[in-house]
């Protein structure tokens, strides 16, 4: 009789566990240190972070699958490849600089967020998110998905005594719980379909569903997009996102405009390009609408931003994230229309790898800026330059690259490659769409861009750099620059064994 103990490789597990156990740790060291040493989680947590971001690096030429059905091991539950280590590397990179921006903003609260709290659960919301795109079956995607998402809505609301924080946290709350239940709806109809929880055999077994179940299935396909589509704040499931950035701490709303995003995008490719792949003639147009209406109300939301509003450098990255969330949905899209669907893929990871690295250095900038203006207005951005020459030489770069102008030059030749991927994929009406909304984003981001140069009102206002912040930024500035300088590299490790 063949056994039923299953082995685990706790190689291929590690990145996600490292992160967890780390969390783990902080909660039980939080028990028993004193108030003066509580800034020291935040270092574990920072340690932990790196420790299981280099986890990845034993797993980049190999190919590991662990949590297999014992009768079929090429069925598993956990699969390390090439999609996975690109998505985990942007999570656990992401969660790492997010969590140096925690360090200064937790030490500027005032003791209005609990340390030991907020470490555990931001460490808990990064352990799922690393979880989620390794997941190979629709009950382990669904758990990592609300894992990464759970303590997210704790974070937004966990400052204590603001009003803001909280209505932001019930909005996002609420929404995602909402889109979940949809989720959750949809997986068991495909689930009564098909009569399989892992994607590749759903992806067998879907295409031959009785006659009588080919309805149930279809709607089980639309329903579980539009619970993805929510987590990837698409329109028109996007409206939490403005008031949730500017109502969350600012390295939550930084963590939540990458890593937030990765999750829901690595869930809408797991559960489009390989468990659904026969249903491309419906997920695929879907989708293509889907982007052209989100990165439109994006970048029309963004530039409608005024100057001078409380909170309008927040509000206008929230908007822009939303834009470029448009952006990214296109590949996928194209992924349904495409002969290779893997290249369309790799074209929305090194376009994700572009955004969160210069993404997160804008909110690094955002962060230091609030400190000295507490209202984190665009117009506070004024005369950056004679304060502070570097910090707005290294925002100016940041917005160029969003904006996907040279020097920003990675920033460019990631749109290009989602150009290419609509193009080839016969979706030339929807790279025209992205054409325009590349030119409506160049306002504002080139607006802000010249504010930073502009000679101040006044005394310019000195702006201190603590060092986590310091680190924050030049990981981003380091790795952006490298990355101008070497675009081809992005691709050439996202375009190999996706899946």
């Amino acid at each position: 009789m063949s056994s039923l103990v299953q082995s685990v490789d706790w190689l291929a597990i590690a990145p996600p566990t490292v992160a967890a156990v780390v969390g783990l740790v902080v909660l039980v060291a939080d028990l028993f240190l004193t108030e003066a040493r509580k800034p020291l989680l935040g270092w574990i947590a920072v340690g932990g972070l790196a420790a299981a971001t280099l986890m990845l690096l034993p797993l980049l030429d190999a190919d590991r699958s662990t949590f297999c059905l014992v009768g079929d091991t090429k069925v598993c539950s956990y699969t390390a490849d090439r999609f996975t280590l690109v998505i985990q590397l942007l999570v656990l990179g992401g969660a790492l600089l997010s969590a140096l921006l925690s360090v200064t903003a937790l030490k500027d609260s005032g003791k209005r967020l609990p340390e030991g709290e907020y470490w555990f659960l931001f460490l808990s919301s990064a352990a799922g998110a690393a979880l989620l795109p390794a997941s190979r079956d629709l009950a382990t995607l669904v758990v990592a998905l609300e894992v990464a998402s759970l303590p997210a809505f704790a974070l937004v609301g966990l400052r204590h005594g603001d009003r803001r924080s909280s209505e932001a946290a019930l909005k996002f709350f609420l929404s995602s719980v909402t889109a979940t239940a949809v989720s959750l709806l949809g997986i068991s109809f495909v689930y009564a379909a098909t009569g399989t929880l892992h994607l590749t055999r759903v992806a067998e077994r879907i295409q031959d569903v009785d006659g009588q179940l080919a309805t149930l299935a279809q709607t089980g396909v639309v329903l579980t997009l539009v619970g993805f589509a929510f987590k990837t704040a698409a329109v028109p499931f996007h409206f939490w996102v403005p008031d949730t950035y500017v109502g969350a701490p600012l390295p939550i709303a930084a963590y939540l405009s990458v890593i937030g995003k990765a999750v829901g995008f690595s869930g809408l490719i797991l559960v489009t390009v390989v468990a659904l792949p026969s249903y491309a003639d419906a997920w695929a147009p879907a989708l293509a609408v889907l982007a052209a209406l989100t990165m439109t109300v994006g970048n029309v939301g963004a530039l409608r931003q005024q100057s001078t509003r409380a909170y309008s450098a927040v509000r206008l990255l929230a908007w822009s994230s939303v834009g470029q969330a448009g952006y990214l949905l296109v590949p996928i899209a194209a992924a349904g229309y495409a002969d290779d669907p893997e290249k369309s893929v790799g074209s929305t990871l090194a376009y994700a790898l572009m955004y969160g690295a210069v993404n997160l250095g804008a909110f690094a900038v955002a962060a230091l800026v609030g400190r000295a203006h507490r209202l984190n207005r665009v117009a506070d951005y004024r005369g950056l330059y004679a304060a502070s020459p570097l910090t707005a030489l290294l925002m100016g770069f940041f917005l160029l690259c969003l904006a996907g102008l040279p020097p920003g030059v990675i920033g460019l030749f990631a749109k290009v490659t989602v150009f290419a991927a609509a193009v080839d994929a016969g979706l030339g009406w929807l790279a025209v769409v992205m054409a325009v909304n590349v030119v409506i984003a160049l306002v504002y981001y080139l607006r802000w861009t010249a504010l930073l140069f502009r000679a101040p009102e006044g005394e310019a206002a000195a702006h201190r750099l603590p060092a986590p912040l310091t680190a924050a930024l030049a990981l981003t500035g380091v790795l952006g620059v490298a990355l101008s300088g070497a675009p081809q590299l992005v691709l050439r490790f996202t375009e190999t064994g996706l899946f």
